[in-house]
């Protein structure tokens, strides 16, 4: 019996010492609200006002897995599975990459003193440093307004490879590199970025800087069109560098409230009326078809500031501007959103949250908060929501 007991009790120890060495967590955000929206394309031709029930509005509702192994001397295997979804209708989110489970992220690898190396589908680092930006606070309330071209609300990079440093008093740096896996052509495809961080304090400072070429099966996920397939279909371009893309952002607390400002620069060369009309977009003369997509440069601007009333009550203003130019056509297209809004937390893991917003595009299609009015013009949104983390 003392024996039985001895070995219950070895094994109890073992599994112990197991259990604290490896860990898995599943957590996740439910994110929906209720949006009107002004002056919405309608299939007539027209334009009408639109209320809808949006999953995501602050942050893509989600599900995901994520675990290490102690693996001893400091070094750790790390995994990280995550899949979006809309908790409107409870469909897969896979708007641009049909079938895809883990959309949002899928990555293994190695974390250490060093800092981490992880393999996989992943954002670039324009998605670590959008913490200094109105990201941080409205989401994709301000993404049409210029960060889902600039890649500040988090796009992903396929078959890529990614070093994180560790942070060196203050400073975190990232190399990224997607591999085009097109045979003999290595260029096709790839995607590579440089970025790095610093924090001291009240203050954050981040740059970095993203390029992709096209090829027939993009590292870049922002190159892939609605159908899945790259947006570039003239062969002749893959190996040419389809999207480069500068953030410089800066953010300061004083006191209960935190100011930030930033600039994007996007350039896509291959956004030639050519090159469009054989992806099937039409003539940029229309302005229905001059989308921030569809432009070959394009320079986006913001300011803001969070203002905490209380620990659970924070007031939130950001204004966002964006120039661009389209092939052929003369002059620069313009469009400024300004965004106001409220964040009340009922607890540290459940939010209440309402914003409104105002955006006038000249010259250009304006995108709306969440959908396109086809002319430009101006337009307004609310939107009353709820988030709860988990």
């Amino acid at each position: 019996m003392k024996k039985s007991l001895l070995a219950l009790a070895v094994l109890g120890a073992f599994a112990g010492a197991a259990q604290a060495q490896s860990s898995v967590t599943i957590y996740g955000i439910v994110d929906t609200g209720v949006v009107y929206q002004s002056k919405v394309a309608t299939p007539t031709g027209g334009t009408g006002s639109k209320f809808s029930l949006n999953s995501g509005v602050i942050q893509g509702s989600r599900i995901g897995f994520k675990g290490t192994e102690d693996l001893g001397g400091g070094l750790s295997a790390v995994f990280n599975l995550e899949a979006g979804f809309s908790n409107d209708t409870g469909a897969l989110d896979d708007s641009k990459t049909s079938n895809t489970l883990f959309r949002r992220k899928s990555v293994v690898g190695l974390a250490g003193n060093f800092g981490s190396v992880l393999l996989g589908r992943q954002t670039d680092f324009a998605d670590t440093i959008s913490s200094y930006t109105s990201v941080q606070d409205f989401g994709g309330w301000t993404g049409a307004a210029g960060h889902n071209l600039d890649r500040l609300e988090g796009t992903r990079t396929n078959n890529s490879i990614s070093y994180t440093t560790a942070n060196l008093n203050g400073f975190t740096g990232n190399l990224m590199y997607g591999f085009g896996e097109t045979a003999g052509q290595t260029s096709a495809g790839q995607a590579f970025g440089v970025g790095g961080k610093y924090d001291n304090g009240p203050l954050g400072l981040g740059i970095n800087y993203y390029q992709s070429k096209a090829g027939s099966t993009p590292a870049d996920a922002s190159l892939l069109a609605a159908t899945g397939t790259n947006q570039f279909t003239n062969g002749t371009n893959n190996g040419s560098t389809a999207q480069k893309v500068l953030n410089v952002a800066a953010s300061y607390q004083f006191g209960p409230a935190r100011v930030y400002g930033n600039w994007s620069r996007v350039k896509q060369d291959l956004n030639t009326q050519a090159n469009l009309t054989a992806a099937g977009v039409g003539s940029l003369a229309t302005i229905s078809n001059r989308t921030l997509a569809a432009s070959n440069k394009a320079d986006i601007y913001e300011i803001g500031t969070a203002y905490s009333l209380s620990p659970s009550l924070k007031l939130l203003a950001a204004v966002d501007h964006t120039r661009a130019q389209f092939d052929g056509v003369s002059g620069k297209a313009k469009l400024t959103q300004v965004s106001l809004g409220t964040d009340y937390w009922l607890s540290k893991r459940t939010d209440l949250y309402a914003f409104l917003a105002y955006s006038k595009a000249t010259d250009l299609n304006n995108p709306g908060v969440a959908d396109s009015s086809g002319t430009d013009g101006n337009q307004g949104a609310v939107a009353v929501g709820i988030r709860h983390k988990f």
